[in-house]
């Protein structure tokens, strides 16, 4: 694989891919109630005659499904096709922004523009080596702009396997902004929930603004480590060489009122009950890994 290949593809950059394209369904409850029930988002808003879609919803608006669009420009189906011929024939979403302008409501109907709005460099991760390629939506109802979607994919040439010897390590947690102080309350053996600033509501897992008020102020509390199994499963399949099955996954209400997912210990899988008391434990599971459990009241 040559750098040659990037002038060509750095041409591409300001390119549209799509121009005036049409949402292949309005604005819509149905479907404003499935994501709600998805997310767990019972906000009002969302609800009754005056509901407005979640601001999240945006790209949702402007998806082709599995047929796709029809009026999506040739330049990003090109570009594909230079990264593949170079040699980079995987892809990964990496993130995407989005910027919202105008609440949208039942019975709107979308367009959109897209436009391919840069290239990087060829840069190397731990995936492979390949380039970031980041598009952007502007999406419309009547003319105006509701909102900004920006999306990022990484076109990659895997690289090499690693030795069988670490293949077999847990995964670890991707820590970024929005979670960073979640796992230095772990490091310090202390599981911290976040607090709006605005409603003061609990909040788990952490979020970067509040689901109820919107605020983005935030704080946090520490959980006092008693809790119950509100559900869980016994994970059989599939088979992860960093897992021994079968084991159980738990969704644990604190008594702080929120819920989070974890392992229970201190009694066999069969054994995990709705309904079972639990205490909060800090568990090595690997060198240089250490996650919270909980482990079964009166248990070890």
């Amino acid at each position: 694989m040559s750098e040659d290949v990037y002038p060509r593809l750095k041409a591409y950059e300001g390119q549209a891919a799509a121009v005036a394209a049409v949402g292949k369904d309005p604005v819509n409850e149905p479907m404003i109630r499935h994501w709600c029930e998805a997310m767990g988002d019972t906000h009002p808003a969302y609800q009754g005659p005056d509901a407005v879609a979640p601001p999240t919803m945006l790209q949702a608006w402007t998806m082709g499904g599995l047929s796709g669009h029809t009026d999506r420009s040739a330049a990003y189906d090109e570009l594909f096709a230079l990264l593949d011929g170079a040699g980079y024939t995987s892809v990964v979403a990496t993130d995407c922004e989005q910027e919202y302008l105008r609440p949208l409501r039942p019975g709107d109907r979308i367009t959109f523009d897209a436009v391919i709005e840069s290239v990087s460099e060829r840069k190397t991760t731990k995936l492979g080596t390949g380039h970031f390629v980041t598009t952007r939506m502007d999406v419309r109802v009547a003319g105006r702009l509701a909102g900004t979607h920006r999306f990022r994919i990484l076109k990659y040439a895997p690289a090499a396997r690693k030795p069988k010897e670490t293949e077999h390590r847990r995964p670890r947690p991707v820590i970024n902004r929005d979670n960073a102080g979640f796992w230095d309350g772990v490091a310090a053996h202390k599981l911290l929930i976040q607090r709006c600033g605005g409603c003061r509501t609990l909040r788990f897992p952490w979020l970067p603004g509040c689901n109820g008020c919107g605020s983005q102020k935030w704080d946090t509390v520490e959980a006092g480590g008693e809790g119950t199994v509100y559900s869980y499963v016994v994970m059989h399949h599939p088979r992860f060489p960093a897992f021994a099955p079968p084991y159980a996954v738990a969704l644990i209400e604190l008594a702080e009122g929120v819920r989070m997912v974890s392992n229970v210990v201190g009694v066999p899988y069969d054994k995990v009950r709705i309904g079972m008391p639990v205490r909060l434990e800090f568990q090595c599971v690997e060198p240089g890994l250490e996650l919270p459990v909980f482990r079964v009241e009166g248990e070890g």
